[in-house]
């Protein structure tokens, strides 16, 4: 632990997030250091970072928890904060983080998520990879790793996790409208298939059905996504399907979605 006041790390990673980095990057002013990961980025999200004084990592990562870890490695502060380029933090979030870690003993904090669709705050209903309230995304150097998956990579901990942080959240900017909800979870379940292809298990269809309807009625009921009406019934339908869509990609249409060659 280093002594006197914490250095935290500012580290986002993109691709092809010209439209939502500066908004983004500006949100992150109050970081000691400015760490962007461009994974096979052909607009100007790299200049962008630059103007914004962030030290800048360039490649090509097939996997996400790869680009991820590249990421938190590029990283020298003692804390490290890790957002996406849809996300941003507010000022009193950012209060709350330097009172966190100026005597926290612990690896990782979670942090509250302000989920918007268009310019409609969603609060309930989020869950089942399709969306989260809580995201362990403050965590001290050299205790996250993530693990070598395409989408929703599982972590691994070094060190305790400390009280949450929930009087501010970051607001992220999760989908545009329901298109491109749809669109969101066509990504994902098509990213799903490929680790499914990968690892050798692409599962039952009676097993994933099943997942489908426990992951709806948790979403819709255990998380309450009936306060949220017609949004919450999206939200629910939409984490409920991609486990099953996943699956169906990966028995279905395996040449599609195979791996090829090797990966970063």
């Amino acid at each position: 632990m280093s002594l006197g006041t914490p250095r935290l790390s500012a580290l986002v990673v993109a691709r092809n997030e010209a439209a939502r980095l500066p908004a983004c990057l500006d949100s992150l002013a109050a970081a000691d250091e400015l760490v962007v990961v461009l994974d096979r980025s052909g607009d100007a999200s790299a200049k962008i970072a630059r103007q914004h004084g962030a030290r800048l990592l360039e490649g090509a990562w097939e996997l996400e928890g790869a680009r991820r870890n590249a990421g938190i490695a590029a990283c020298t502060g003692d804390w490290i904060l890790e957002v996406d380029a849809d996300e941003r933090v507010p000022p009193a979030l950012w209060a709350a983080i330097r009172q966190v870690i100026a005597a926290s003993p612990h690896g990782f904090h979670r942090v509250r998520i302000d989920n918007y669709v268009g310019e409609r705050l969603i609060l309930h209903g989020w869950g089942g990879s399709f969306g989260t309230t809580l995201k362990p995304v403050l965590f001290r150097r050299g205790a996250k790793h993530w693990r070598a998956q395409r989408v929703h990579p599982g972590l691994d901990w070094t060190g305790t996790e400390g009280e949450r942080i929930t009087l501010a959240g970051i607001r992220h900017e999760v989908d545009r409208d329901i298109s491109d909800m749809l669109r969101r979870l066509d990504r994902y379940s098509s990213a799903k298939a490929t680790d499914l292809l990968a690892a050798g298990r692409i599962g039952s269809l009676p097993d994933n059905l099943r997942r489908c309807v426990s992951r709806f009625l948790k979403c819709y009921f255990g998380r309450r996504g009936w306060k949220e009406g017609g949004w919450g019934l999206l939200i629910a339908l939409c984490a409920g399907l991609f486990p099953l869509l996943a699956h169906l990609k990966a028995r279905l249409e395996p040449e599609r979605h195979r791996p090829s060659g090797p990966v970063a």
